[in-house]
């Protein structure tokens, strides 16, 4: 008899907006249709229903005993650096004899930010000259300076290659700039036309908060002209990645950032670098110490012990 793959449990950071969790628990059986062979169940963190603990529940009951955790998160913050790792840790005395592996976040993935693209295109109606669009990418934002860093990378991956005017950043909470002192910013920086493209993977309140406060900055500064771009949503992108991290957990290969690495993956502008031999490399103000990024590859650092 062959064992059963591990199930697939998808953590979601919950969300006071119906829509909101009804969109995640959409994508959960999305990912189960798809994937009739493999048992998939998936919860909240916090605010809304069923929580994390329910679904594990749920699996076990199934006769589930291996799991892999997916966050269903585009940055690595609070949740899922701490609160996912001790809920599942609590699950594990719950049900003695279940064992986890854990993935990582989905962002900022290449098939995201081709949906982020395709989201400013539609959001811009016409294809005009990227180089007078500067967009402004809104994060969650966080207590958590990585996890606010980690916007700041996908918006630097978003512009690179794409040839808009500039792609800046800000943050719907808990981090500056906030939404209007980002479009502010844009100003300053000459920006004609500007696209507001919320970093966020579902409908939800944050997003909604985002679209009104363009809105009402828009009202203010008619001689610019700003729109707004719509989520990334359950496209079929972010269900292939969602299965990508759950591989990546069960072969435990969690590699440091190889997923934007030029040498592994056709970035727009840069193709001729992928699989191009690493060659050691002297830098004029070299000391002799040799500690490059390419030569070794970190563990991830696992909470979920």
């Amino acid at each position: 008899m062959t064992t059963p793959p591990p199930a697939l449990l998808i953590a979601g950071h919950g969300t006071r907006d119906d829509a909101g969790a009804e969109a995640f628990r959409d994508f959960v059986r999305e990912l189960g249709r798809r994937h009739p062979d493999l048992p998939v169940a998936g919860g909240f963190i916090e605010l809304s229903p069923p929580p994390l603990g329910e679904a594990v529940a749920e699996l076990v009951e199934r006769g589930v005993r291996r799991f892999a955790a997916v966050p269903l998160m585009l940055v690595s913050a609070g949740h899922a650096k701490g609160d996912i790792p001790a809920a599942l840790a609590r699950e594990k005395e719950r049900h003695p004899g279940i064992s986890y592996t854990y993935g990582r976040p989905l962002g900022p993935h290449p098939a995201l930010l081709r949906v982020l693209e395709r989201r400013l295109e539609e959001a811009l109606g016409a294809p005009g000259d990227p180089s007078d669009v500067t967009v402004l990418l809104v994060g969650r934002g966080s207590t958590d300076p990585d996890a606010n860093a980690e916007v700041f990378k996908a918006a630097r991956l978003l512009w690179e290659g794409r040839g808009y005017a500039g792609v800046e950043t800000a943050f719907v909470s808990l981090a500056a700039p906030d939404v209007p002192s980002g479009l502010d910013r844009c100003v300053r920086l000459g920006a004609k036309r500007i696209v507001v493209l919320p970093y966020f993977l579902f409908t939800g309140i944050l997003p909604d908060r985002v679209r009104q406060q363009t809105e009402d900055w828009a009202a203010a500064h008619p001689a610019v002209e700003v729109r707004s771009a719509d989520v990334i949503g359950p496209e079929p992108e972010l269900l292939d990645l969602v299965m990508e991290r759950y591989q990546e957990a069960l072969k435990g290969d969690l590699r440091m950032n190889c997923d934007s690495c030029v040498y592994r993956i056709a970035l727009p502008g840069f193709e001729d670098k992928v699989g191009a031999p690493q060659q050691p490399h002297f830098h004029p103000d070299d000391d002799g110490h040799h500690h490059h990024g390419h030569g070794h590859h970190h563990g991830a650092h696992s909470h979920a012990h």
